[in-house]
C-alpha cells in the first residue's frame, strides 16, 4: 500500500495543475495518517537499542527491520509460505 501512496503522490506532484483538489485531498490524507501511524510501535529501550544496531548491519530503516524480523517469525513458524528460491534464476553464485 506504500508504494502505491508514494506513486500517486509522485504523480500528483508532478501533475499537480491536473489534478482535481478532491483526489489532492484523499492522497494527502493517506499520507498523513501513514506518517501518523509510521511510528506506532513502541519498544522497550532494551529492545529498541538492539533494533537500531541491527536495522544498521542490515542496511536497513527500523520499520524495515521491524517487517524483515516479523516476516521470517511467521515464515519460520508456518503462519506464511516460505519464498522458495527459483531454481532457473540467476543468483551469481549465491543462493
Amino acid at each position: 500500500m506504500s508504494g502505491q501512496l508514494a506513486s500517486s503522490t509522485l504523480i500528483a506532484a508532478h501533475r499537480i495543475a491536473d489534478i482535481s483538489r478532491a483526489d489532492l485531498q484523499i492522497i494527502l490524507r493517506r499520507a498523513a495518517l501513514r506518517l501518523r501511524n509510521a511510528g506506532a510501535v513502541s519498544m522497550e529501550d532494551d529492545v529498541e537499542e538492539a533494533l537500531r544496531d541491527l536495522a544498521g548491519e542490515l542496511g536497513m530503516t527500523r520499520n524495515d527491520t521491524i517487517r524483515f524480523i516479523v516476516r521470517e517469525w511467521m515464515e519460520k513458524n508456518t503462519y506464511l509460505p516460505v519464498h522458495e528460491l527459483d531454481e532457473d534464476g540467476d543468483t551469481d553464485g549465491e543462493a
